[in-house]
């Protein structure tokens, strides 16, 4: 682990694994409480210098680590891929879009502005300031190992904020090489920390009860989510929670369904649909189903699952047992309850397969609302398509869940493009365009998927306190 500029070993440590082969790649510390204290007091004692020091350099530390990174791209990719699973390629997309975050927020660092405010009084003068919130802790997922981290630890750097990064049990490693890009780059002692733990339970009660840690910030389950969240709640912590997602994909009657089915094919088992903006219920007019899902079964049936280092291979392993079992289960459920399987709907056990989780690109039709899969996220590679008749309520159908992260519309009509863009009730919305992200944008959910906002000009400022001053002249 990484703690105030020094590598350390905890009490005692945990194997890493190849979710596609079931190897043994490395072993990682197990933090306990003198670990995660001493991270946290580290972070406490750095942030009375790290927040007096200035926006160009801070800015000049975040480019740094953009050149180290990009200079470490490969390595950082095939890390991944044999951490994560992930096809090298997508690997290094991630790379490359978690480093745009360091460049972004080097350059969102010198943009921190207060103002000056009139009054009514002529002998008085309002002034706003931007300060560090203080101490951040940070909870980042295994299935973006890299650019999650980026996404959290860039603003708040550029904001004057000292951190504990604690990323999953499942990829430690990358967050390890993240460590090493961040040093290199030359942080101060306690600026960074990275912890590592088999059971993220202490950690999160931790960020949660400690009032050195001013602000919580955590992707992950909706469900761990709201316990933080309530937890964080009683300290009266700042919070950001990335949390799950259920996107809906509108394909209207004018789209041409080809070109739907092509790019929601693509979003679709993006990283083996282990994406929170991953669309999760398609909608199909009746009248377009014929074509549409012949293309999205073809495309499925082409891909091809595998180990993520072998060239050709676009669909890697699920991340666990437990990933693929709830998969599954989603599946069988359809089909016992009605559901047509155009594609898949099994578990892949060929022989250069059988050590890993891998599970057959899947697409169903005639899903209804009675079935698991509508109502939950599957984070696998499934495409359910829901067919429809009348459009007067698909716009609610689309509407019908808790979460609100993403969803996705295809037409040809801008006027309904834009009725639907701004009646669905996500943050998030790809109209015709199966990639609305990017560091200069702003990326969250509304209702169950989360708070606050990441990226952009917005993400600095979840990391940013609001000071007035009123002065009497």
């Amino acid at each position: 682990m990484y703690i105030n500029g020094q590598w350390i070993n905890g009490t005692g440590s945990f194997p890493v694994t190849n979710p596609a082969t079931g190897e043994v790649i490395g072993e990682v510390p197990d933090c306990g409480a003198d670990e995660i204290d001493a991270a946290i007091t580290a972070a406490s004692e750095a942030l009375k210098s790290w927040r007096q020091t200035t926006a160009y350099e801070r800015a000049s530390l975040l480019y740094r680590a953009w050149e180290i990174m990009l200079e470490r791209k490969q390595a950082l990719a095939e890390l991944m891929t044999r951490e994560q699973g992930k096809p090298l390629k997508a690997s290094l997309n991630e790379v490359q879009y978690g480093a745009d975050f360091l460049l972004w927020f080097a350059e969102e660092a010198k943009r921190v502005n207060g103002q000056t405010i009139p009054s009514a009084r002529a002998n008085q003068r309002f002034i706003t300031q931007k300060v560090p919130v203080g101490v951040v802790g940070a909870i980042t997922p295994w299935n973006y190992p890299i650019s999650m981290i980026t996404r959290k630890l860039a603003p708040a750097l550029a904001a004057g904020c000292t951190l504990v990064l604690k990323p999953a049990e499942h990829t430690p490693l990358c967050a390890r090489a993240m460590a090493e890009v961040f040093e290199a780059a030359g942080f101060p002692p306690g600026v960074i920390n990275v912890i590592s733990c088999l059971d993220p339970k202490p950690v999160g009660d931790a960020f949660c009860s400690d009032p050195r840690v001013k602000k919580l910030t955590f992707t992950g389950s909706t469900a761990v989510g709201k316990q933080l969240n309530a937890q964080a709640a009683a300290q009266m912590k700042r919070v950001s929670m990335e949390l799950g997602g259920h996107a809906p994909a509108i394909v209207f009657p004018d789209a041409d369904p080809v070109h739907a089915a092509k790019g929601l094919s693509l979003v679709k088992f993006l990283n083996t649909g282990q994406a929170c903006i991953s669309p999760n219920r398609i909608f199909v007019h009746e009248d377009q189903a014929e074509p549409f899902l012949a293309e999205l079964t073809a495309r499925a049936m082409r891909l091809k699952a595998g180990k993520g280092m072998e060239p050709g291979n676009s669909i890697g392993p699920l991340i666990n047992e437990a990933a693929l079992g709830k998969v599954d289960a989603q599946v069988q459920d359809a089909l016992a309850r009605g559901a047509t399987l155009h594609a898949g709907g099994e578990r892949l056990m060929d022989a250069d397969l059988k050590g890993g989780c891998f599970y057959a690109p899947t697409v169903l039709s005639g899903v209804t609302p009675e079935m698991r899969i509508y109502r939950e996220e599957t984070f696998g590679p499934v495409a359910p398509v829901i067919l429809y008749r009348d459009e007067d309520d698909l716009l609610a159908m689309a509407n019908d869940t808790e979460y609100g992260l993403a969803a996705y519309v295809y037409s040809q009509n801008l006027a309904t493009a834009f009725k639907a863009f701004e009646a669905l009730e996500f943050g998030i919305v790809g109209v015709n365009d199966i990639n609305p992200t990017s560091a200069a944008a702003p990326f969250g959910g509304m209702k169950h998927s989360g708070l606050g906002r990441e990226g952009a000009q917005e993400g600095i400022e979840e990391y940013l306190e609001t000071k007035l001053g009123g002065f009497a002249i």
